[in-house]
């Protein structure tokens, strides 16, 4: 197939991840002839940017694929579930940004720095995976290549840009009516987020951890293809509006020095060293927000066992978190002339 003739949908693309997919489509300089945005029907009819122009949304129905090489979901998980079969029966490869399709066994959960390779076994949709998951796969990878992690401990500081634009306006809305003495309202989350800290993302489980923290455990084991690899989070929504940040803590089974892991995420694809505690240097969400790379500092030795280490994770969830690592699946695609189905049927059985 030749990469000019690409036609790309973005479904999703009226929220805030779909149309930082069309800005990076158009950064990167994505391979399209057509770049075609849908949206729900109430959206449909609006103007998005993109190139310099404005492109119209259209409604996203079943039959909305025909003739389209490759989709790019963020429109929720309902909507995945119910589309994203009718785009790959149409000969269409999806990438999808929701939880709908991360563990099921059909579809790889790919984040490119770390098991590109996956990719060769798709069958139409491969899952973009969560996006606290993605920026700390890509920082322990190559130390897990380098000494093998057994288990890892992370804390979360997720911004409210992770539950999409609604959130966004009621931290901004809760702070204004706090400076004005007014009672906050509280919609979006079950508590108030500004000036506080909640440490609930999405719903609880059977076992009391949440949605998001189990997602954390599994894609992780899955994305770094290690089931003996154990996992432990505590995922907790914070007052800033863009960047995630992670405390993680690792052991190893060989010893890795601060130093030696220094120099291997040094060269890490999709890393960012941002270390120096002399000089106050160490990544902030402010530092991360509209970068593509993934920022690691703190980086030092657990003093409490022997092959333990921490560092402090940041990265931009809707760029790397969301939107980035799809286009960059996309192109993966691409490169690697895997825009092929060879199942059109199998996610309607």
């Amino acid at each position: 197939m030749s990469k000019e003739r690409l036609v790309v949908a973005v479904c999703g693309a009226t929220g805030a991840v779909g149309r930082e997919m069309l800005n990076t489509l158009e950064q990167r300089e994505f391979p399209a002839a057509e770049v075609i945005p849908f949206a729900s029907a109430r959206s449909a009819g609006n103007k998005v940017p993109f190139m310099g122009g404005e492109l119209t949304v259209r409604e996203l129905t079943e039959e909305s694929f025909r003739g389209v090489d490759i989709a790019l979901f963020s429109a929720g998980g309902s909507t995945s579930e119910k589309f994203a079969p009718h785009a790959v029966q149409a000969g269409c490869v999806v990438v999808d940004n929701s939880s709908a399709w991360r563990m099921d066994e059909r579809c790889p959960l790919v984040v490119p720095e770390v098991n590109a390779h996956a990719l060769a076994a798709h069958n139409g949709i491969i899952a973009n995976p969560n996006c606290s998951t993605i920026q700390m796969v890509v920082a322990l990878k190559p130390l897990h290549d380098a000494a093998r992690i057994t288990r890892v401990v992370v804390s979360t500081y997720q911004a409210v840009s992770g539950t999409g634009q609604k959130a966004i306006d009621e931290l901004e809305k809760q702070v204004r009516q706090m400076f004005n003495m007014q009672e906050p309202d509280v919609a979006v989350y079950p508590h108030r987020i500004a000036f506080n800290c909640l440490p609930q993302i999405d719903v609880f489980m059977d076992n009391d951890y949440t949605k998001e923290e189990m997602k954390m455990v599994l894609e992780t084991v899955k994305i770094m293809e290690d089931p003996s690899v154990k996992v432990t989070a505590t995922c907790v929504r914070v007052p800033v509006f863009y960047g995630h940040s992670e405390s993680v803590n690792i052991e190893t089974e060989r010893k890795l020095s601060a130093k030696e892991a220094r120099a291997i995420l040094a060269q890490a694809p999709g890393v960012r060293v941002y270390d120096n505690p002399a000089q106050k240097m160490y990544p902030m969400p402010t530092d991360a927000a509209g970068e593509d790379d993934t920022f690691v500092g703190r980086i030092r030795e657990d003093e409490t066992i022997a092959n333990g280490l921490n560092m402090w994770i940041v990265s931009d969830n809707i760029r790397k978190g969301a939107a980035l690592n799809a286009v960059q699946i996309a192109e993966a695609l691409v490169e690697r002339d895997l825009l092929r189905v060879r199942d059109p049927q199998l996610f309607l059985r």
